[in-house]
């Protein structure tokens, strides 16, 4: 079954040249396409979509606080963000609004093409590396003040859990952890799964930015 994926933005054009891109794929299809904030949550109410293309600054209701709404609903289509600039604060709120990642305008296709594919499948999260060095910036205006690990549930992870949480908030991939710890890809892979249900958290990026804001991460990607 194809990925049902919904276009949001202002620009009619960008949306256009998206959707050549996706349609052209034999495991994609644009279901949907909406204009601003509110447009796309009329038109998700109606239309099942697996990944949304999620433009910040729009009229109406910007992509931060659509991304937010779409998020609360049970079963949620993913989000990425869309952004004009690599470290942009609109990102950041995206993320932490319940985005699974993010990915620059001018991206290439064929990344914007893998990051759909890998979202869709919770497999990882969008340029690891790009969203530490977002956090890593915008970590000051974390709600932790004691930069000290304050979240309950972390006493439930064990000590290997909490090691592969930290390489994960530090941007290294389910590979690269398997090497640092010596440990099969695999094994790492049922780690952070066993770190999603405990701690509640939806993929990757919401692991990431637990780990800043408990402090278990400090801004410069040391634990």
């Amino acid at each position: 079954m194809a990925i049902r994926v919904m276009l949001v933005d202002d620009q009619v054009l960008l949306r256009t040249g998206f959707r050549m891109v996706l349609d052209a794929q034999p495991d994609m299809e644009v279901v949907a396409e909406a204009g601003d904030g509110v447009e796309a949550l009329q038109v998700l109410r109606s239309t099942a979509v697996d990944v949304v293309l999620m433009d910040v600054r729009m009229p109406k209701l910007d992509g931060v606080e659509t991304t937010r709404r779409i998020c609360a609903d049970t079963d949620p289509p993913k989000v990425l963000i869309l952004t004009t600039f690599d470290l942009d604060e609109y990102a950041f709120s995206g993320l932490k609004a319940g985005a699974s990642g993010f990915m620059l305008k001018d991206v290439p296709p064929g990344e914007l093409l893998t990051a759909i594919r890998a979202v869709h499948s919770g497999d990882a999260v969008v340029a690891p590396s790009t969203t530490r060095r977002l956090l890593d910036r915008f970590a000051p205006m974390l709600p932790s003040t004691t930069r000290q690990p304050q979240h309950k549930e972390l006493e439930r992870l064990t000590e290997r859990e909490r090691e592969v949480m930290m390489l994960v908030a530090q941007g290294l991939s389910n590979g690269e952890i398997a090497a640092r710890l010596v440990l099969s890809e695999a094994t790492v892979k049922t780690h952070v799964g066993r770190i999603l249900t405990k701690l509640g958290l939806r993929d990757r990026v919401q692991v990431v930015v637990l780990a800043y804001e408990t402090g278990l991460v400090r801004a410069g990607g040391q634990g």
